[in-house]
This record gives structure tokens, sequence and C-alpha cells, in this order.
């Protein structure tokens, strides 16, 4: 991490990745995870392998859900993240959007 951070500022990644988590579990470098819109979707999705005994239900209708990304920044450099993710959400322009019914 040491040798990523010495050149680059920052990483986005998907959201909620093992990877990911394995590392900065690890590390304690700081995340910050935000929403960066919503998908709709027509089944339930699993980043687990599929089971053929038990597949997953499929939706009469898409549903929104959000779709996060997460910031990993570098340690004890919080600041910076916190800003980063102010403006990626302002570039987005996610803050006031909500799924029908919330």
């Amino acid at each position: 991490m040491a040798r990523i951070f010495s050149q680059v500022d920052l990483l986005l990644v998907p959201s909620l990745r093992d990877e990911i988590l394995t590392i900065t579990n690890f590390t304690g470098h700081p995340s910050l995870t935000l929403r960066a819109g919503f998908v709709e979707v027509s089944e339930a999705r699993s980043d687990w392998a599929p089971d053929p005994a038990h597949p997953l239900p499929k939706f009469s209708h898409p549903r929104c859900v959000p779709h996060g990304v997460t910031l990993i920044g570098r340690l004890f450099d919080e600041g910076v993240l916190g800003r980063a993710g102010l403006a990626l959400e302002r570039a987005l322009n996610v803050a006031g959007q909500h799924p029908p019914g919330f």
C-alpha cells in the first residue's frame, strides 16, 4: 500500500469487494463509501458463486437500487478523502436522489 500511495492520492474502488476490504482491514487505510447513483435490476444479485439448487429470485418489476463506490485514502490523510468524497458527490449529483417511497 505504501508503494501504491506513493503514486496516487486515493483509490476509487467498487464498494464492499472482498479484496480491498481484506487489504484495508489489515492496513487501517481510511475509506469512504458513498452512493454513485442508482441502477435497475430485474433479479437479486450476489458476489457469491450461485447455488443452482437455490437460484436468486427474479423480480416481476425491475427495482431501483443504490450503486456505490469506495474511496481509499492514505494513512492519516482523511481530509483529502473527505474533500474528494464531497466533490464526487456533487459531480454525480446524487445527494438528493432517493428511490420511490423513501
